[in-house]
């Protein structure tokens, strides 16, 4: 331990990992960054978080946040800081069966979620791999598989509880501190640390899992009939694209979740997707939830998926947009595209009702390079998609910066947003910072 670490608070005895620690190494990345932090920090309880942060203050360590540690922007490390791992804060409790509520700890992952709410036939929609950490969804806003059912995981968060930078442990909620409830939920990163939040869960224990291969014409015309066959769609039903292409050839992947163990329901659900042109192959069935979001998920981190992310939403699927898409997927250095439907619940909350703003657009796309010259790739092929977009969701952007926090928190959202985190981390000890 080096003369900065040197005088570890008493609270903190055994949960802070320095580089001679064997604990280190499988501490110190991310699923896309490989981090060199001074020292990893394993809290149990808000108690700890808040000593930690001191400890931050104490030797001058900058501070990153970690509960899953799949965040795209790899802010769960850094080089030469203080890292602060949730993931030991993982319980999982139901509140009140009756009304559904779930108190949920920020290092917990989606699969231990889903695990432990199974039994009570309740689900939470959320990230849509087992392995995403509680606190990044449950900060940034969470678009799940049950996305138009259920809305952003956001959408039914309660109360939060909150490590504020100076260290005071506090209950946000509609009654206590709404302003900070207000935050918290889709903008959190800037304002505090998340150490548990009270969820209401849906009841659902089985659902509807189907998948498809279909063409892609050059135009994008399947796209847009895609598009069209959500915009019709029953709530129940949620679908994710991904377009692959080999020479002329694209493909679009689909997964499409019905939030309904009903086979008739799910049936008249997917049935339209058979309509959107040349499906090659197909299939279906009836699964539990849980199994969408597995323990086989769970997994350490090594920085073993680097790769350079942006994303836009997208109000219409126009043929302009649709052109765009198929052929940034399918240029001679490709980018991996993903179509997240939206719409259904996620329509339903006024803009201003959380730091989310963005209630009108009904589909993102999700842009991904990867190396050896990922940034530039992206850079290229994202001229032409961004400008079909109107905003972007903070959680799948690889570099956030100014330009990004615009479109993340558009109009008066971003003034609130701005306000707030200068009111709860007025000395900058949280990132992202909001600009000047």
């Amino acid at each position: 331990m080096n003369a900065t670490l040197s005088t570890v608070p008493a609270e903190l005895a055994g949960k802070v990992v320095t580089p001679d620690d064997r604990r280190y190494r499988p501490l110190r990345s991310t699923h896309t960054t490989v981090g060199r932090p001074a020292a990893v920090v394993l809290p149990e309880s808000a108690g700890d978080v808040a000593a930690a942060l001191r400890y931050a203050r104490k030797t001058g360590l900058r501070v990153a946040v970690r509960s899953g540690g799949h965040g795209l922007s790899g802010s769960g490390t850094n080089d030469g800081g203080l890292v602060i791992d949730l993931s030991a804060m993982h319980r999982i409790d139901v509140v009140d069966r009756g009304s559904r509520l779930v108190r949920v700890q920020a290092g917990a992952s989606w699969a231990q979620v889903a695990q432990a709410l199974a039994p009570h036939r309740l689900a939470i929609s959320s990230g849509d791999h087992g392995n995403v950490g509680v606190g990044g969804i449950a900060t940034g806003g969470g678009v799940g598989w049950l996305v138009r059912q259920y809305g952003l995981t956001i959408d039914h968060i309660r109360a939060v509880e909150v490590v504020l930078p100076d260290g005071t442990a506090v209950r946000a909620d509609v009654e206590t501190d709404p302003d900070l409830l207000w935050v918290m939920r889709g903008a959190g990163a800037g304002a505090g640390i998340a150490v548990a939040f009270e969820i209401e869960a849906m009841d659902l224990r089985d659902v509807g899992h189907a998948q498809f291969v279909a063409a892609v014409d050059p135009a994008g015309q399947t796209l847009r009939r895609w598009a069209d066959v959500m915009a019709r769609a029953p709530r129940e039903l949620s679908t994710a694209v991904m377009l692959s292409s080999r020479g002329a050839t694209t493909a679009a992947y689909i997964t499409a979740v019905v939030a309904s163990d009903s086979p008739s329901v799910i049936r008249d659900a997917v049935e339209p997707l058979l309509g959107i042109g040349d499906v090659r192959a197909q299939q279906s069935h009836i699964v539990p939830y849980a199994e969408l979001v597995p323990p086989h998920h769970l997994h350490g981190h090594s920085g073993q998926m680097p790769a350079s992310t942006t994303n836009g939403l997208l109000t219409d699927m126009t043929p302009d947009a649709a052109h765009a898409l198929v052929t940034a997927s399918a240029t001679p250095d490709p980018i991996l595209i993903q179509l997240r439907s939206l719409g259904g619940a996620t329509h339903d909350p006024a803009p201003m009702a959380t730091a989310f703003a963005h209630r009108h657009p009904n589909t993102l796309v999700v842009a991904t390079a990867f190396p050896p010259d990922a940034p530039a790739t992206l850079a290229a092929a994202w001229r032409s998609l961004a400008l079909h977009t109107d905003g972007a969701y903070v959680n799948f952007e690889s570099t956030p910066d100014e330009a990004t926090f615009a479109r993340a928190y558009p109009g008066p959202t971003r003034s609130r947003v701005t306000d707030l985190w200068k009111r709860y981390d007025p000395d900058g000890v949280l990132h992202p910072r909001p600009p000047a």
